[in-house]
């Protein structure tokens, strides 16, 4: 799956290696993304083709970018657990700036792997990009999420909230809220 002319880039933490994507990829990819647990807070459930797509539109991202929501693997057994990345904003509030995100497979929560891919995120943010602040989005119930972005130094900016343009009227994901990292001066 990696895109031709992109560097395999590799960050690891303790535990984990964030990395470009592979082909092998897929199958755990869309298994995670028809899973209903883990799609709750994020939005129906994919099929395999939904998710090929989208693993491509991360592959262009990081081609057009260099940087993308990368695959996570637990090094320990190299078994894929998700992806933790950056991407461009593509809507208000956060159109045009750089947004930090994560999806991991629901027998992985509960372990540190989120906030221990993203805190290295935010490390690799700082050092490559020069953008005052890092961005993320969540829908309002997704507690687990709003916990790690608390936890790697996210501030919640209610004024910023705002009802999901992708999300139909009346569906419990609508609102979303918004946090902020502040470049540290």
């Amino acid at each position: 799956m990696a895109v031709a002319g992109v560097s395999d880039l590799r960050i690891e933490t303790a535990r984990l290696v964030l990395r470009s994507w592979r082909a092998e990829d897929l199958d755990p990819f869309a298994a995670m993304c028809a899973d209903p647990v883990v799609m709750a807070t994020l939005g129906p459930v994919m099929s395999r083709d939904e998710t090929a797509a989208l693993i491509a539109r991360i592959d262009a991202i990081e081609q057009a970018n260099g940087y993308t929501a990368w695959a996570v693997e637990r090094r320990s057994d190299k078994r894929f657990l998700g992806w933790c990345g950056l991407i461009p904003g593509t809507f208000w509030p956060i159109e045009g700036r750089t947004e930090i995100g994560w999806r991991l497979a629901s027998d992985a929560w509960g372990q540190g792997y989120a906030t221990e891919a993203a805190r290295q995120v935010v490390d690799w943010f700082l050092a490559n990009l020069s953008d005052n602040a890092l961005w993320a989005i969540t829908s309002r119930g997704n507690h687990r999420s709003r916990a790690v972005m608390a936890r790697i130094g996210m501030t919640r900016c209610p004024d910023l909230d705002f009802d999901h343009p992708k999300v139909p009227e009346g569906d419990p994901l609508r609102p979303h809220v918004t946090y902020c990292l502040e470049r540290p001066h």
